[in-house]
């Protein structure tokens, strides 16, 4: 993913969208979730996972106020 498309990413994601960000597969992804690993905190959210696009961001090391098309981890 590029920083315009994390930057348009809603306020919460799921965890392989999330994962998908960190260049993990999506069972990765929940595995990492299910054991406290995974790189940014994870959100439980009744039966769903979500990271929060403010902590996936600063994760990646991305500043919303940039300019300029530069790509993501």
């Amino acid at each position: 993913m590029n920083r315009d498309e994390l930057l348009a990413l809603p306020v919460s994601v799921d965890v392989p969208t999330a994962g998908k960000a960190f260049g993990i597969s999506k069972l990765t992804a929940y595995r990492l979730a299910q054991t406290g690993d995974f790189p940014v905190p994870v959100i439980r959210v009744g039966r769903k996972l979500v990271v929060s696009q403010a902590s996936l961001l600063a994760a990646l090391g991305i500043d919303s106020a940039q300019k300029g098309d530069t790509a993501a981890a």
